[in-house]
């Protein structure tokens, strides 16, 4: 499994301190400067191209000869819409979607054949997002935090992890960060440095 990043409208160094959040919590505690020595993942310049634009990120993809490669992505705000359009598109050329997580994705649609989970930085958005597709696990920030927190501070997010089981949902305390890496692991990341 290949970890594809679609940050979203943000500063570049917001990604740095995300990735840095989930390899503390992996266990990989090497200090990074910068998303350039995460050679494991492969991470779309939101800040060079449209983070919305599932055509860009598409062909991104198309450059990083992934060909035969599993990809999970993980996408935040803006990125969200632009990353679903861009996995359809990886699906119809013959590519492999492992999972899709969206970290506050609020108003976009997620569908696909391929596992879905939603992160939301306070429980209206987790809620209200839900509607337009929610998937299977999700996490929610209680109490609520800043949009940017869940993506630059994913590991002091603190929140609930829902687990939809059989009709029921049940709730464990975690951090986003936690979370994430649970879901990484899962899918068959093997890291994120």
């Amino acid at each position: 499994m290949r970890l594809v990043i679609c940050p979203g409208i943000h500063d570049p160094k917001l990604t740095d301190c995300f990735l840095e959040g989930l390899s503390e919590v992996w266990g990989n505690v090497e200090p990074r400067q910068n998303t350039q020595t995460f050679h494991s993942v492969k991470i779309f310049p939101a800040h060079k191209h449209p983070a919305f634009s599932a055509i860009d990120i598409f062909h991104f993809l198309c450059s990083q000869e992934l060909a035969g490669e599993s990809l999970v992505f993980v996408s935040f705000s803006a990125g969200v819409v632009g990353a679903i359009g861009a996995a359809w598109m990886w699906q119809q050329i013959g590519g492999k979607v492992g999972a899709f997580i969206a970290l506050d994705g609020w108003g976009v649609p997620l569908g696909g054949n391929f596992p879905i989970h939603r992160l939301s930085h306070d429980r209206f958005t987790h809620w209200s997002s839900a509607i337009l597709g929610s998937g299977g696990e999700s996490f929610y920030a209680d109490p609520a935090i800043a949009h940017l927190d869940l993506w630059g501070q994913p590991q002091t997010a603190t929140g609930w992890h829902v687990s939809p089981t059989a009709g029921i949902e049940t709730v464990a305390p975690t951090t986003a960060a936690e979370f994430l890496v649970h879901l990484l692991k899962h899918y068959g990341v093997q890291s994120v440095v």
